[in-house]
């Protein structure tokens, strides 16, 4: 399993209760692709949002959110923390 996260564009104005639903729609479905969501992360005002999984791959990752109706703009692989 390697480590990525994921970025989205375009969600101005997006509530705590709309992230965590949208988090709750990829947990429903994360175990079909292997994937497993730690954390998301948004910023209403820019409208970016964040999310942080171990997948076998980037496009497990895009695959969910895809499916959970929400696609990733970017998916970054992150083999290196502190």
């Amino acid at each position: 399993m390697s480590r990525f996260m994921d970025v989205h564009h375009g969600m101005a104005g997006i509530t705590a209760d709309q992230l965590a639903q949208a988090h709750r729609a990829d947990l429903a479905i994360e175990k079909e692709e292997g994937v497993h969501f730690e954390k998301a992360w948004a910023d209403p005002e820019s409208g970016t949002v964040y999310c942080l999984s171990d997948a076998p791959s980037a496009e497990a990752v895009r695959r969910v959110h895809e499916r959970a109706g929400h696609p990733a703009d970017e998916v970054h692989a992150v083999p290196l923390t502190a």
